[in-house]
């Protein structure tokens, strides 16, 4: 298939966390699976490098911190 850019999967994971369920936030498979579902065909570890990259925090912070802001 064509090589898609590093920086085109970065901008497509920032969008599914800025959409996601804020109660219950993707994982980085979770992540993995919808780029998959796109033909974007990209390992768990390369969603989780990219996301630090993006200097977002991973599901589990993500949900407490929302948690926290609900109380």
């Amino acid at each position: 298939g064509e090589e898609i850019s590093s920086l085109r999967i970065k901008e497509r994971i920032k969008k599914l966390i800025e959409s996601e369920d804020k109660g219950d936030p993707l994982s980085d498979i979770e992540i993995g699976e919808v780029l998959a579902r796109e033909n974007l065909k990209v390992a768990r570890r390369t969603v989780a490098k990219y996301r630090k990259q993006l200097r977002i925090q991973p599901s589990h912070i993500r949900k407490r911190k929302f948690e926290m802001e609900e109380a």
